[in-house]
């Protein structure tokens, strides 16, 4: 099993910067690949970024030149700096972890983007 908490979420300006964390705990030595997903309301969740037990990354053309996921392994953590935020960022930001070809979700942080 992994558990995955997530934070750093909260209401921001557009054009500002937000980092989100997402610490996992459990059989972490057995994640190969950590993402961010988001769900805006009336929408699919949808993928951000993500991440392999490598360092290869992946990114959402609409993440592209704006977020950066990277991971500490040490602390087991994942992190997801979002910079150049626009309003249509605004959504529920969830941590998604694969471990034994399994999907293990966090609980989600609301991330708003508004003036």
């Amino acid at each position: 099993q992994v558990q995955l908490v997530e934070s750093g979420g909260g209401l921001v300006q557009p054009g500002k910067s937000l980092r989100l964390s997402c610490a996992a705990s459990g059989i972490t030595f057995k994640i190969n690949r950590m993402g961010w997903y988001r769900q805006a309301p009336g929408k699919q969740r949808e993928l951000v970024a993500a991440i392999t037990s490598g360092g290869s990354t992946n990114y959402a053309g609409s993440a592209k030149g704006r977020f950066t996921i990277s991971r500490d392994n040490a602390k087991n953590t994942v992190y997801l700096q979002m910079n150049s935020l626009k309003p249509e960022d605004t959504a529920v930001y969830y941590c998604k972890a694969v471990a034994e070809r399994k999907d293990y979700w966090g609980q989600g942080t609301q991330v708003t983007v508004s003036s």
